[in-house]
């Protein structure tokens, strides 16, 4: 299979300026934000489709049954890492990330159409999943190759700021499910909701990526994978091989380091605190998917602010930030949380945990990036990321869902910390990413 490559500028050429490099972050962007709606929009209405699913019991075990789906679509996503970052290594990074809307459009489809579980049975619950590994797979994928072509085509000195515009559209992603959510509250009943209504969020979502899949044919291809590729023309068995990934294995265990307490974090501030403030702090669907959306939308803004901080201050200081603050604070903040059923109280928690989360989401994507190769990027960043996020991350709401079932909430509170402290110990022996890594060579 050829190379199919659009021709970069180069850096002396007067079209290498700012606004190219802002034209490719956007594209890269935009389908980032569709893929990630189609994977978040599964959390936010799961509240209304549990019982659609699965038989009707009390509302924790539903919710404790799509959590475990919703786990199982994370184990895909080492698969799609592999695969997928593999094929970017191999084949360019505009088409892999085709690929992996592809796949995200297919799963969404799926889970719009799919009948309940009253009509076609245990049937209902096996589709469910199917569409969960695809999209697994797809997001597998997605993260790396985002992650590595908006390093590869942001300015050196501004990489940082650059590349956060992945949890920028991530983020945004999630927002917009939650912006449909909320749109859907107002003018359907909650019948309407729990019976057809939130299917409109995945037929909204596979339009969307079917839109993506056109827009990425037309994005152009790195320059550092454009020179590599030209440099190894005939021989792209080369890139992209578990050989060549096995050579760096102190990266691969750094990307797992960084990672843990990360992942785990931020799936508990976001996807998860929803249902916890819905299910332990008794705070209305409604308040509740305000109190995310607009917390959300700070988290956003401050994105890019953490990511041009980290041009200057580099990568570390943020880092530290979030592992002290995320391991000695996320006890007493899920404490609170779950005992008010204020809905300001609530949002200024959230916020606070999101402030936290910020020092890791905001320069993830650029710090795994800075510590590989071109040849072996993408690979790098999917492969030991994906595993960690499928192990730690995509459990973190059934663990949360089963000590609660059992009685033991507050446990998880701990163990959210716990984790947050292994990586904080990375953080503070790590090297500074941002001085001699191969992205500027």
């Amino acid at each position: 299979m050829s190379v199919e490559t659009r021709p970069s500028a180069q850096p002396g050429d007067p079209s290498h300026s700012e606004r190219r490099v802002v034209g490719n972050v956007i594209r890269g962007s935009i389908g980032n934000l569709v893929e990630w709606y189609d994977w978040y929009a599964y959390t936010a209405f799961a509240i209304y489709f549990s019982g659609a699913f699965f038989p009707k019991g009390n509302t924790t075990a539903e919710l404790l049954n799509t959590a475990a789906v919703f786990a199982v679509g994370f184990l895909m996503r080492p698969l799609g890492g592999w695969m997928l970052g593999r094929y970017a290594d191999r084949y360019g990074r505009r088409a892999a990330l085709t690929l992996s809307v592809t796949l995200m459009a297919a799963g969404s489809l799926m889970i719009a159409l799919t009948p309940g579980y009253a009509t076609i049975g245990v049937f209902a619950p096996i589709l469910l999943v199917a569409a969960r590994l695809l999209q697994g797979l797809s997001v597998g994928g997605e993260y790396a190759t985002s992650a590595t072509y908006l390093s590869e085509v942001a300015s050196p000195g501004k990489r940082g700021f650059y590349s956060s515009f992945q949890y920028v559209t991530l983020t945004a992603g999630q927002l917009l499910a939650l912006g449909v959510q909320i749109v859907l509250q107002q003018v359907l009943t909650e019948q309407q909701m729990s019976s057809w209504g939130w299917r409109i969020a995945f037929v909204i979502g596979a339009a969307g990526a079917i839109v993506v899949m056109w827009l990425r044919r037309s994005m152009e291809e790195s320059e550092s994978f454009t020179k590599v590729a030209a440099e190894e023309e005939g021989k792209p068995a080369r890139r992209g091989t578990l050989r060549a990934l096995l050579a760096h294995p102190k990266e691969v265990a750094l990307v797992v380091g960084l990672t843990l307490g990360g992942t785990v974090a931020f799936y508990t501030y976001t996807t998860y605190l929803q249902k916890f403030m819905i299910n332990t702090g008794g705070i209305s669907k409604p308040d509740a998917a305000w109190i995310n959306f607009f917390a959300l939308l700070v988290f956003v803004v401050l994105q890019p602010l953490a990511g041009r901080l980290s041009d200057r201050v580099g990568r570390r200081p943020l880092l530290l930030f979030f592992g002290i603050c995320g391991t000695l604070f996320t006890v007493p903040l899920m404490t609170v949380l779950g005992g008010t059923s204020s809905p300001v109280a609530a949002f200024f928690l959230m916020l606070g945990g999101l402030v936290i989360v910020t020092g890791y989401t905001s320069i993830n994507a650029i710090v795994k990036a800075e510590l590989f190769p071109t040849a072996i990027r993408a690979l790098g960043v999917g492969l030991p990321y994906a595993l960690t996020v499928a192990v730690f991350g995509g459990t973190a709401e059934l663990i949360a869902f089963w000590l609660k079932d059992i009685g033991y909430e507050s446990v998880y509170f701990y163990y959210v910390s716990g984790c947050i402290l292994v990586s904080l110990i990375v953080y503070g022996t790590m090297r500074e990413t941002s001085k001699d890594s191969p992205l500027e060579k």
